[in-house]
């Protein structure tokens, strides 16, 4: 999928291990995945973007080939905060202190609070298909709750969750990236079967859940601190996400962003579903070249 990258697996401090692909040549670029993916997302944009950056593309914690470990009672083994610091100290060991930053759906979490706790570290920043966690749990109704099951279904104490997905992960992964996906053609069979085996693992299936449970849980937590803090965004920010999908449709998605933001917030709607990199991924590649 990714022709020219090299593979790496990097030790990133209390005995995890975050599996990355690296190719291009170029001011560093760390693209994070969100679910129920792996790194294998950016499969479509990240050729287009080598020939002006070095791009790193990691599996997040829980997540691929990158470590799995169990979450613990309160789930902060799956903070957005300890899997920010691990992408920090993943691209510390390239020798990256400062790069640019795009993250879609659980990577646009990450990528948040990665930019919160490491302003220096963040040059530019794009959130893809998300509002901050806090926001859109805040306006939790029916039709919310409906169309984002998954938020409800997964915060289950484990492992409930984890047994009913690993009893029809064929139909689990499929049903998911098919009720968010509105792009016919966009995933193909090769694919399909690379996220559904991603998930025979058992311990994958409860890195996903953990990094919800966490969501519901300390990172919010942590979300009130920052704001009770005055603590907001930095670096100039790019946000996007699919005219056809829940976000847009749900929130004024850039007054959102803006009110979380000090610095410059600009960004639009592409016609697509939630899948930005896969369902739309020349207007996804353009926007991100011409932001970065």
């Amino acid at each position: 999928m990714f022709e020219g990258f090299t593979s790496h697996t990097v030790a990133v401090g209390n005995g995890i291990e975050i599996a990355a692909l690296v190719g291009g040549d170029g001011p560093p670029l760390l693209l994070l995945h969100g679910f129920p993916q792996t790194r294998a997302c950016w499969r479509k944009i990240a050729p287009g973007l080598t020939g002006r950056f070095t791009v790193v593309i990691p599996d997040l914690r829980g997540y691929g080939a990158s470590s799995k470990p169990p979450g613990g009672g309160d789930h902060a083994t799956y903070s957005k905060r300890a899997m920010a610091a691990d992408q920090v100290a993943l691209m510390r060991s390239f020798g990256f202190d400062r790069f640019r930053l795009a993250g879609h759906d659980r990577g646009g979490r990450v990528a948040h609070r990665l930019a919160l706790d490491h302003p220096d570290a963040v040059k530019r920043l794009a959130v893809l298909d998300i509002c901050p966690t806090a926001t859109m749990y805040a306006a939790t109704d029916k039709d919310f709750a409906t169309s984002y099951y998954h938020w409800f279904f997964l915060i289950q104490p484990a492992d409930f969750p984890e047994r009913m997905i690993a009893n029809d992960t064929h139909h689990y992964i499929r049903h998911t990236i098919a009720s968010w996906c509105k792009t016919e053609g966009a995933f193909d069979e090769a694919i399909l079967r690379h996220y559904v085996e991603a998930y025979f693992d058992p311990a994958a299936i409860h890195g996903a859940c953990e990094d919800y449970r966490a969501a519901a849980g300390i990172d919010l937590v942590h979300d009130a601190e920052s704001d009770a803090a005055g603590l907001k965004l930095t670096a100039p920010l790019l946000v996007l996400w699919g005219s056809r999908g829940i976000v847009g449709k749900t929130f004024d998605v850039l007054a959102t962003w803006r009110a979380k933001s000090e610095g410059f917030v600009d960004g639009h709607a592409l016609d697509c579903g939630h899948f930005l990199p896969e369902e739309a991924p020349e207007a996804t590649l353009k926007a991100l070249l011409d932001f970065f």
